[in-house]
């Protein structure tokens, strides 16, 4: 579960052989709670015993931790796209907390659950200080006499170094409770007598507000078979029945009444979880403070809080959100959570002055354009120095939850320049290639924030809005763009702190390298989302083509961004290179790389194509899966996906 190792796991070995688990304690929980319900009910709460197939509530408390220095803590949980804080602890080494939090769990949903720990005597922002990565799906189901551990939390530069430990614990609802909860909630809105039951008329009113038109002409026959006893009453028990075998049946409940959610019919079980938690809610039972996207808004100080409020910033995700804010939101694809990416910002002022203004492109067009480059070539100049040594321990701090030096081939130490570090190696096996042996299988080609698109019309819908994007003008004059015009685009935007070195999506020969000289724009999300800007036809750029057995010709397109000063291949034309392998680095400062694929030769990772219709980068790492080859598929069929590394 996450990195390193974990604490508290009981250390009389033998007596997990003597005493039940925690797993076998929930099975035999489950088990009798099937005995006592309808024979039709058990295929419902069969998921709940699988933990390969899982769904179901988990509470999951944050107790306390030990530090190593004292301060005022709080503690941060982060799960798919929410995230909750506790409150912030007394001045010291070992603070309390005991703050718990309800969440949905699904075997193919969020599971990966990250807690982070922070320091607050800052006024902007908090500090985080450390953090630990757990999957709840595996926690809850571990072979355990406690429901309680204790975890290591790591430093965000580093998962080798440790920094204090906390204590979680994290159980599963029994789904009778889960129910009679539900139930209880619901009963308490139109119990007018208070007297814990509901007569016809209460029960009467309760299927009109569940505004199920079907429903509300079998009132009489819905009560009767709620009413087991025939005292003429609907108690808390009957309507829990009533509600989870009628879900099964024909549902009550479409919408969530909290949420306005439609409820999908085929899914019985997570409709129950999903209206429970919504009611919990809404009663603010719940301790751990939620709202928030991501675990860095929900630590943010007052002055920040006070910069959104005027608007100086905001967190969303979507178009306007990659257009306005200083903190871009984008899908961590491994963890399937939210984060972000921060932005000084003085720099943020400076792109939306130059890049979401005509004024501002107007001043690029006399002559800024030059200085852009004049400034980038210099800076570029001054990172390759070694006097820009003492400028990497800066920058590692600044990125410390999203540079992880254990994975980096070589320690700081060894680096002469700047530079020398932003393009650095990674250790052998840090970046495992999905489907190896499957060429019919593309992977992604850099760690970066990925948009992906059936077409390039789709990109125009969705992210890029400079005026005059075309394949065309991407791929340039001497490059046949033809079979590309209507095909899948994909687009790797890499940010400052990411790891540089852009891979092989797909194998192949090199067939062709054009250079394409252009300015300087930055790539960010500012620019690339301006109607004044056409960045990735105007930049400076490589064109190289590949030609694949499986996905025909593939144009594989790096672009040189504000301070990137030069592109560098390892490969050359001719060479036959396989999927994963290195194809060259950008020096210092933000890029991208785009890859065009023919029309109908692709068909691209569905979550890849979901999120990006969102307008929401998913953030991918160097081979995990982009799609799958729709060359052969007349003949065999999609290829078997399930023992490869989809997102990993």
């Amino acid at each position: 579960m996450g990195h390193g190792s974990s604490k508290g796991i009981s250390e009389q070995e033998h007596a997990k052989e003597e005493e039940p688990s925690r797993l076998s304690r929930l099975k035999n929980k489950l088990h009798l709670h099937r005995h006592r319900r309808h024979a039709n009910n058990d295929s419902a709460y069969k998921a709940l015993i699988d933990a390969d197939d899982f769904a179901g509530i988990a509470n999951l408390t944050l107790k306390r931790a030990e530090m190593k220095f004292k301060d005022k803590w709080m503690a941060c949980v982060s799960l798919g796209e929410q995230a909750f804080r506790t409150e912030i602890s007394d001045h010291t080494d070992s603070p309390v907390w005991n703050s718990e939090k309800k969440l949905l769990l699904e075997k193919n949903g969020p599971h990966i659950a990250r807690i982070s720990v922070f320091e607050t005597n800052r006024l902007s922002s908090s500090n985080i200080v450390g953090y630990r990565e757990i999957d709840l799906l595996e926690f809850i189901t571990q072979h355990s006499d406690s429901d309680s551990e204790v975890f290591d939390l790591l430093d965000p530069s580093s998962s080798d170094i440790l920094v204090g430990s906390i204590f979680i614990s994290c159980s599963v609802e029994d789904p009778s409770e889960t129910e009679k909860r539900f139930a209880r909630r619901i009963l308490s809105i139109v119990d007018y007598n208070e007297d814990g039951k509901l007569s016809f008329s209460e029960f009467s009113d309760l299927i009109n507000a569940f505004g199920n038109q079907q429903a509300a002409t079998k009132k009489e026959e819905l009560f009767k078979v709620a009413d087991k006893n025939g005292d003429g009453d609907v108690s808390m028990d009957e309507l829990a029945d009533l509600l989870a075998i009628q879900q099964e049946k024909e549902p009550l409940i479409n919408c969530c009444p909290v949420c306005g959610e439609i409820l999908e019919v085929s899914d019985n079980l997570n409709t129950m979880i999903h209206l429970t938690l919504c009611f919990d809610e809404g009663t603010g039972n719940q301790v751990m403070t939620g709202g928030f996207l991501t675990d860095k808004q929900a630590s943010s100080g007052w002055m920040f809080k006070l910069s959104e409020w005027a608007h100086f910033s905001s967190y969303d995700i979507g178009l306007n959100s990659g257009a306005s804010a200083s903190h871009i939101v984008v899908f961590d694809r491994r963890t399937k959570r939210l984060v972000e990416e921060l932005i000084n910002g003085k720099i943020v002022l400076s792109m939306r002055a130059i890049y979401q203004s005509k004024f501002g492109l107007g001043l690029m067009d006399t002559g800024a354009k030059e200085l852009l480059q004049s400034i980038s070539e210099k800076q570029g100049r001054r990172m390759s120095s070694t006097e820009s040594t003492k400028d990497i321990p800066k920058f590692v701090e600044s990125f410390k939850d999203q540079i992880n030096l254990a994975e980096v081939k070589y320690p700081l130490e060894h680096f002469k320049t700047f530079n020398e570090f932003f393009i650095r190696e990674l250790k052998p096996g840090a970046r495992p290639i999905a489907c190896m042996e499957r060429d019919d299988v593309a992977v992604c080609a850099a760690d970066s924030r990925l948009m992906a698109f059936k077409s390039a019309n789709d990109s125009l819908r969705f992210w890029i809005k400079g005026r005059k994007f075309s394949i065309q003008g991407l791929l340039g004059q001497d490059v046949s763009s033809s079979a590309f015009i209507d095909g899948p685009l994909v687009i790797f935007r890499l940010a400052p702190q990411d790891y540089h070195r852009f891979h092989f999506p797909v194998s192949g020969t090199i067939e062709q390298f054009v250079n394409i000289p252009g300015c300087l724009y930055t790539v960010n999300p500012i620019a690339v989302n301006s109607k004044y800007c056409n960045v990735f036809t105007e930049n400076k750029r490589v064109v190289s083509i590949i030609s694949t057995a499986d996905f025909g010709k593939v144009a594989f397109v790096a672009i040189g961004a504000t301070m990137v000063g030069s592109i560098s291949f390892s490969k050359e034309k001719g060479d036959h290179v396989r999927k994963g392998d290195e194809f060259g680095y950008f020096s210092f400062g933000g890029s991208t790389v785009i890859c065009a694929f023919e029309k109908g030769a692709i068909e691209i990772d569905e979550d890849l194509l979901s999120n990006s219709a969102r307008s929401l980068e998913t953030l991918v790492y160097v081979g995990m899966t982009l799609g799958v080859s729709t060359k052969k598929l007349s003949g065999n069929g999609l290829p078997n996906l399930e023992s490869c590394n989809l997102g990993d």
